[in-house]
């Protein structure tokens, strides 16, 4: 073969792939535009980097537009996440307390929580690359534009045939890894307005941190 063509050949590769990327992102995009309701069920392993521990759990998502998440952690210990249209709620049963936060913790383009429900203009957030297939998956790493403490890097494993979210993994600043796996999705979910509220059951403790400076939760959301 020419070296000259040989060359051209390879431009058209290095080209391509990028292209591929922002094509897949944008389809991406494009589908979860038309999704007004999700539910699905999640199995989520949390790996602690300094300690080398592990920890699993599974549970259901539920979300509606614009951007109402429940978040039900089953096993191994029951906790749910609420992000409603006045306030963000983190019950723990078992305890029975609960943690009251501003909504405005979830609008930051960058937070997993909009990531997860495909409410982030990855093209606008995010650098993508396309690393290849992983079985019937493809691929996308996002590296932040404007890294946070708990995302750094991201990878996603998107179904190129459906262009839904399968896998994600996210990295925090300290190389901490959650990632989270999604089964029996259902885009065309039925979702109530009362399925994002919250009232806190008689004895249960409510520490409301709407009004404190820097509003942060005890731990990342969804994490």
């Amino acid at each position: 073969m020419p070296l000259r063509y040989l060359c051209v050949c390879l431009l058209f590769l290095l080209c391509a792939l990028p292209a591929r990327a922002a094509s897949l992102a944008e389809r991406l995009q494009q589908k979860y535009a038309t999704i007004n309701a999700m539910q699905a069920d999640f199995t989520q392993t949390l790996l602690h980097k300094e300690s080398g521990s592990t920890e699993k759990r599974s549970g259901t998502l539920l979300f509606k537009k614009p951007l109402l998440v429940r978040w039900e952690t089953q096993k191994p210990s029951p906790e749910l996440l609420i992000v409603g249209s006045n306030a963000i709620w983190n019950v723990f049963p078992n305890e029975e307390l609960v943690y009251k936060y501003s909504p405005e913790l979830a609008q930051d383009s960058r937070s997993i929580v909009r990531v997860v429900t495909g409410q982030t203009r990855l093209d606008q957030n995010f650098f993508v690359e396309e690393e290849g297939k992983d079985g019937s998956l493809v691929k996308l790493r996002l590296y932040p534009k404007e890294p946070t403490q708990s995302l750094v890097e991201a990878l996603l494993w998107v179904d190129p045939e459906a262009d839904l979210i399968k896998k994600l993994r996210v990295y925090d600043f300290y190389g901490n890894e959650n990632e989270i796996s999604f089964s029996s999705q259902n885009i065309a979910a039925t979702a109530k307005d009362a399925d994002f509220s919250y009232k806190a059951p008689k004895g249960f403790v409510v520490e409301d941190r709407t009004k404190q400076t820097d509003g942060k939760p005890q731990k990342p959301l969804m994490q």
